[in-house]
Order: structure tokens, then sequence, then C-alpha cells
């Protein structure tokens, strides 16, 4: 195909620059109850929904033989701490250029975020560009059954684009995300981060069929190459 059907985006990571911010925000919960995240579990904590990341920590607390908290416990930690932080969220470099050319080649476009709606508002209320993402899945959608890694999220916005998932590139710079959008049937493009070495623990964990992207700005929506 000369140009993908529909672009559909995720938020954190992709468009702005949350990421650090959310790993800083679970390393200061888990930190509270004697628990240190390191790379690599943080690694896994991206693109997953608030209440799926907390089971996960929850785990990793069980397995250490820690005292594991109530989830209302840990994101009473968790919560002050990211809605302190996200507001300061920077776009990603390439993202706005990214986006106008999706609208300016009138490619429709959908955001497919783990988080909630109102997390969604907060982080985006400075970030008049992304307007332009009219149809939105969330994290809390009440037509979502399961979140990312499951294909749920990417095929839900495709059905709500009147789309075949098949016709629909998607960007992600998560595992939970680029799973998830690769078993939906999506072509999947992947930001790969800054750092080589969390860029090398990406690319071991990806599954097949993923195509790596160093910076948004340098995509082409009008050729499958």
């Amino acid at each position: 195909m000369a140009r993908p059907a529909a672009c559909l985006f995720d938020l954190d990571g992709l468009l702005l620059d949350t990421e650090p911010l959310h790993g800083q925000a679970w390393q200061q919960a888990a930190r509270a109850f004697g628990l240190e995240l390191d790379g690599t579990r943080l690694l896994e904590l991206r693109g997953r929904r608030r209440m799926d990341c907390a089971e996960q920590v929850q785990q990793w607390l069980a397995e250490a033989a820690l005292v594991v908290p109530t989830t209302a416990a840990l994101l009473a930690v968790r919560q002050p701490i990211a809605e302190r932080l996200l507001p300061a969220a920077r776009p990603i470099p390439g993202a706005p250029e990214l986006l106008a050319r999706c609208q300016a080649l009138g490619i429709p476009m959908a955001l497919v975020t783990s988080s909630s709606r109102q997390a969604v508002a907060v982080k985006t209320a400075g970030h008049p560009w992304l307007a332009g993402i009219s149809e939105r899945v969330f994290g809390d959608d009440a037509d979502l059954k399961a979140g990312k890694p499951a294909p749920d999220p990417f095929r839900l916005a495709a059905r709500r684009l009147h789309l075949p998932a098949e016709h629909c590139w998607a960007f992600e710079d998560s595992l939970a995300g680029a799973r998830s959008a690769l078993a939906a049937g999506c072509r999947v493009h992947v930001l790969l981060p800054d750092s080589q070495k969390l860029a090398d623990r990406m690319v071991a964990a990806l599954p097949a069929g993923c195509l790596l992207v160093k910076e948004l700005g340098g995509i082409d929506l009008s050729t499958d190459d």
C-alpha cells in the first residue's frame, strides 16, 4: 500500500516524554515498600495500564518476601508523585511534525493509550497540537476488555475508525504496546529509547516483525519501504 489507512499512536514515551517521569513515580512508590526497581523492571512496566503496573509491582514485592500493600495503598504513594511530575512532560522530538504530516495527507489518526481519560487530560493540557487526534482509546475505556499487551486496544481503535487493523500503522515505544499492536495485525513501528543500553534491551525483547525507529521526524508516510 502507498500509505497507511490510519496511524494509531501510543502517547507516553511516543508523543510525550513521560516515561522517565512514570518510572520515577513507580521507583519511589516501590522504594516506600522496600523494593528497588531497576531498568529492566521499569521497561516491563512501560506501556501498561496503571492497575496492571500496580499488580506487577505487588508481584515483585511478594517474590522479594516483602510486605505487599493493597493496590490503594501503593497508588496512594505513586499517584501524587506522578501528578506532580507529568504536566512538565515535553513533546518527543518529531512528534508534532509527524501528526501534522498525517493531517496534511488526510490520514486518520487515533490515540491508543494505557492511560486513563483523566490522566490523558492532565498530560495533554499544555499540548494543543495533540487535539488533532479526535479518536481515542483510553486505558479505562468502557469498551476495552483487556489492556496492552493484549491486542484489544488497537483492534478497538481500528474498529472505531471503520478500518481493518491490518491496514493501519501503529507507533509504539514499549514492549507491551508493540506486542499489542502486532497481535492486532497492525504494521508496527517501535521508537527506540535514546539510551543505547535500554535500546539494546528493547531490541532483544521485541517480537519479530517490528520496524525499528530511531526518530519520528524521518518516517515516510507515503511509502511502504
